[in-house]
């Protein structure tokens, strides 16, 4: 039991991290010339939400390494709020 929360916590970890990884590539490709569109910066705002409040508060680049550890703490922080709701729920059952 206790290693099926663990992998579960590491794959939420996981997602987190390719979630910052794609953007990093979307971002690199994407055409400069043009400004980004409000919706995919709203989107990528709310799947790296400590990013997202970093370069809104900082003068001071991001480095892509520092997103994709964030990110991925941060999708694990969530992950076990989630397993621990989950498990205190199916206690409760």
């Amino acid at each position: 039991m206790r290693n099926s929360v663990k992998y579960r916590i590491a794959m939420w970890a996981s997602a987190g991290f390719l979630v910052a990884g794609c953007w990093g590539l979307y971002f690199a490709s994407a055409d400069k010339a043009n400004p980004i569109e409000p919706l995919v910066y709203t989107l990528a705002g709310l799947t790296q939400p400590v990013v997202a409040v970093t370069v809104s508060y900082s003068n001071s680049p991001v480095g892509l390494l520092w997103c994709l550890v964030a990110n991925a703490a941060t999708y694990a922080l969530v992950g076990l709020i989630v397993e621990t709701v989950r498990k205190q729920l199916n206690h409760a059952n």
